[in-house]
């Protein structure tokens, strides 16, 4: 036999003994195969011939024969088991996907963790990284961490192309005692769970029930179930929300799982004249349905404000949120809204699941996992803060370098973030190691981080590149304002400028309201010169309390979003704070122009908007002008010839089309009407595209784009025409 062929049978030895290890005490292990792309894929495909149950490979470049999904792939396989796990990193490590797909794995399931070598994985370039930030040649920090923590880890057994095998582990000689609870509830926490929500769905309306656990616990299954047996008692109207309708796919599996005779379309079950629903927040919100019980899945991921309407409008409710996981963390959640549950409704009633699912307790990989990707992040405590004295904190920029230097550090920060933005992720904790356009700032109280701000640099793009950004043709990764003020607010020079943008800014829930964030962003304000960038810029959901705020610390708004966003239900909002003349000069022409705008976009695109938020934003503004401007012509052109919007370049284009005269003879019928009823009445698209005969608002785009071509030739200075033409390269 050759050492080859001897050294295969040892790891496929060495893989049999990881799986009865885990089979034993009903966890999960993993087998870190390191080496060539080729090799791996080899050793994993002749242990996976071994197992039976269903297995899942999580790669570019599949085997034969076997069930595989790409990373990006992999939130679509929620709700699912596996028994066996091939992860391929040598593709690129895509972080949010591994820590989702790693919770499919049942009790006695096997990771195959298939890898570069260990010493040049770190070093090799990794496009899954290239789609959060522009990745370079630097050695990846969160690769290096993420190599020693699994080195480390008692879950993982290491084996290297080249190397012998590492020993057998020792057996656990314990045997896991596995739940034998007969109906559709798998443990005991489950069992109170669903018990809990279905009272809370029948009789008298009653305060609200919140559901926390960790991944695995079955909360979202648990939802399922209730629902299923509420329709079962005649329970007419379920609803479901969450952030996505990919975050209850566990939940309407259940309860197709129990009521097979329901149909079932995208979001909606139906159980003869009763039915389960998923309605997004935003929506939900928006038209308020009627409700026999609403459902909130992962409601740490859905902004406070939102919650607070749903607590005010539905008198049957539940909140689930999961304590640690890609979804979001239950510890912001629990900080932030378990005071307005206090405060409102101050019966409310919490319950925890603890028991895991899928695995026994201790699971080695669930804690690897935790660690590797941080979800275990840990604030400071309270009496590491008592006595807090703003003048006693320190303001520190720190790099990468002291993060991966100092644990405390960067646990402290991450989980900072984590708290406070609703949408944090493992790719985050990546970025934050190894991206080299991100910059930090702490503050700290006796060693322990009471506030951080975490900075991107954006813009610095060449003339042709900013042009191309204006006319839509190009859009970049990690670039927000620069973008926005060129395709929406019409700047075409504005990607040339550089920026620092303030992505997050967090402060302990402890210590919050005595001015540490002001504080801190004063702090970089004074800190920041012209060498870093011209305009220091923030974007962010608004409300009053933030527009004050900002404004309080000398930042100008530049840029209102058109739509709701539906991760906050508001509008979003872009402000500037100049550092150089140019950007100075930018804020002054961004500013004016989207307060010369905001009437016009108030009549159609923002008539919902709130009018006392409308009028803090107007606040100063100088009569507009009623000649056009070169800006106005730019929207007019850009629009008319495909590059733009029509909702972006609408206030140039009604004042354009107030020039003309009410006699056009180059239109025909249909472009008449459209004109009218459009740009001069400002009617809806719907009441356009059927007023003109049209098929669909495609069609009334396009037609609507020929109309004003047509009017340019007839009725503008054709000089000025291809003056503006050349001006955005067109």
């Amino acid at each position: 036999m050759s050492d080859s062929s001897s050294k295969y049978d040892a790891i496929i030895e060495l893989a049999l003994a990881q799986r009865n290890r885990a089979l034993r005490a009903n966890q999960r292990h993993c087998l870190m195969l390191s080496g060539t792309a080729a090799w791996c894929a080899d050793v994993a495909k002749k242990i996976a011939c071994l197992f039976s149950g269903r297995q899942l490979w999580v790669t570019r470049q599949p085997p034969e024969a076997v069930e595989a999904c790409a990373s990006r792939e992999v939130l679509q396989q929620l709700g699912g088991e596996v028994d066996l796990l091939a992860y391929d990193c040598h593709d690129g490590f895509d972080v949010d996907a591994f820590g989702a797909a790693s919770g499919l794995i049942r009790g006695g399931g096997l990771l195959l963790l298939l890898t570069p070598p260990l010493d040049v994985w770190p070093l090799q370039a990794d496009p899954e990284a290239g789609r959060f930030f522009k990745a370079d040649c630097a050695a990846s920090n969160f690769i290096k961490r993420f190599i020693h923590i699994s080195k480390a880890s008692a879950a993982i057994l290491m084996v290297a192309e080249n190397e012998s095998p590492p020993p057998f582990p020792e057996i656990n000689q314990s045997i896991a005692i596995l739940s034998d609870l007969n109906g559709p509830c798998r443990t005991l926490d489950q069992r109170t769970a669903v018990a809990a929500i279905v009272d809370q769905g029948r009789g008298q309306p009653q305060a609200p029930l919140v559901l926390v656990s960790d991944r695995g616990r079955g909360k979202s299954s648990a939802l399922g179930i209730a629902a299923a047996e509420l329709l079962q008692q005649g329970c007419k109207k379920i609803i479901a929300t969450a952030p996505r309708l990919a975050s209850v796919v566990a939940l309407f599996e259940r309860a197709r799982q129990i009521l097979p005779e329901a149909s079932y379309g995208r979001g909606v079950l139906k159980y003869g004249d009763s039915h389960l629903r998923f309605i997004a927040p935003d929506e939900l919100i928006e038209t308020a349905p009627d409700a026999d019980l609403l459902l909130v899945d992962e409601a740490a991921a859905i902004p406070t404000p939102m919650l607070e309407k749903m607590l005010s409008r539905y008198q049957r409710l539940v909140f689930a949120t999961t304590v640690h996981g890609y979804e979001g963390t239950g510890r912001g959640f629990a900080l932030r809204f378990n005071k307005v549950l206090d405060l409102r409704v101050p019966g409310w009633q919490q319950l925890r699941l603890q028991q895991p699912i899928r695995w026994a307790d201790d699971d080695a990989l669930e804690q690897f996992v935790f660690d590797a990707l941080l979800l275990n992040a840990a604030i400071a405590s309270e009496n590491q803060l008592e006595e807090l004295d703003l003048s006693a904190c320190q303001v520190d920029r720190v790099d990468s370098a002291d993060l991966m230097s100092n644990k405390q550090l960067l646990s402290e920060v991450f989980g900072l973030l984590v708290l406070a933005h609703y949408r944090t992720r493992p790719n985050d904790l990546r970025q934050l190691l190894d991206s080299p356009d991100l910059q930090l700032y702490v503050m700290r109280y006796r060693h322990h981080v009471v506030a951080a701000v975490l900075l991107g640099t954006e813009g610095g793009m060449d003339e042709p590149l900013a042009r191309l950004v204006y006319q839509g043709r190009r859009r970049l990764q990690g670039h927000l304002i620069p973008q926005s003020l060129a395709t929406h607010a019409g700047l075409v020079g504005a990607p040339t400028l550089h920026y620092l943008r303030i992505m997050r800014i967090a402060v302990h829930p402890l210590v919050q309201g005595r001015g540490l964030g002001t504080a801190l962003i004063r702090h970089v304000c004074d800190t920041v010169t012209e060498k870093d960038c011209d305009c220091i810029g923030a974007s962010f959901g608004l409300t009053s309390e933030l527009l004050r705020f900002w404004q309080a610390l000398g930042f100008v708004s530049v840029r209102l979003g058109l739509m709701r966003e539906h991760s906050s239900g508001s509008h979003s909002l872009i402000m500037l704070r100049p550092v150089s003349e140019s950007g100075q000069q930018l804020l002054i022409r961004a500013h004016k122009r989207m307060q010369q705008q905001l009437p016009a976009l108030l009549s159609e695109p923002l008539h919902s908007f709130d009018k006392h938020l409308a009028e803090s934003l107007m606040m100063g503004s100088i009569a507009p002008d009623p000649a056009m401007n070169e800006l106005d012509w730019q929207d007019v052109v850009s629009f008319a010839y495909g590059l733009r919007g029509y909702e972006f370049c609408l206030p140039a284009i009604v004042a354009f089309v107030a020039t003309l005269s009410d006699d056009l003879p180059e239109l025909n019928k249909k472009q008449n009407q459209l004109l009218s009823v459009k740009v001069i009445d400002r009617q809806a698209w719907p009441v356009a595209v059927k007023s003109a005969g049209l098929a669909g608002r495609a069609e009334a785009t396009n037609l609507l784009r020929q109309t004003l071509r047509l009017l340019l030739e007839h009725h503008s200075d054709q000089a000025m025409l291809a003056r503006v033409r050349q001006s955005i390269d067109l």
